[in-house]
């Protein structure tokens, strides 16, 4: 398997390369299983994250560690928007989003209850890696939908040229 070296708060990895579309091969990043560059990104992402920020929000899977560590280390809870409905969800806020960076478009999905803690909350977007931006711009709508003000996008790599404003700390190619 080919792989690419990828590097973030003096930690390097070399990640699999994967074709998501025909003739496109990205970096995969995996925060998931991987405590040690987990914490170098999650605290290369701290000094990112607004200082009025009261909350974090997040998807599955692989920002979930990354979002985790970033707010142990900053005393701040966090909500996680999920990738498809679970049993328990009650009125949730649904929200598609528009992307084919990985070849598939996808459905957010967030329960009420946790809705509900976005509400009057001044909200940071926490991301592994953005390319396009439709995700957080989904992640945005749903946080405007439970009530809550985005006052700062971060993300551990940038992929590309999203399509707004997000603060990062290391570039990935889209080879």
């Amino acid at each position: 398997m080919e792989t690419y070296p990828i590097a973030i708060g003096g930690i390097t990895r070399h990640v699999p390369l994967i074709e998501p579309l025909p003739g496109r091969r990205i970096p995969l990043v995996e925060f998931l299983g991987d405590p040690e560059l987990t914490r170098a990104a999650a605290l290369a992402l701290k000094p990112l994250v607004p200082s009025d920020t009261e909350i974090l929000f997040t998807t599955e899977t692989s920002p979930i560690p990354l979002t985790h560590v970033l707010a142990e280390a900053l005393g701040l809870p966090y909500v996680v928007a999920r990738r498809r409905r679970r049993p328990y969800m009650e009125d949730p806020i649904i929200q598609e989003v528009q992307t084919l960076t990985l070849g598939v478009g996808e459905v957010l999905w967030l329960d009420r209850r946790f809705a509900e803690k976005l509400l009057n909350q001044k909200v940071t977007l926490v991301s592994d890696v953005v390319a396009s931006g439709e995700t957080m711009k989904a992640m945005e709508r749903m946080v405007v939908r439970a009530g809550g003000h985005v006052v700062g996008r971060i993300a551990a790599f940038r992929q590309g040229n999203p399509s707004l404003e997000v603060a990062t700390v290391a570039e990935l190619p889209v080879l």
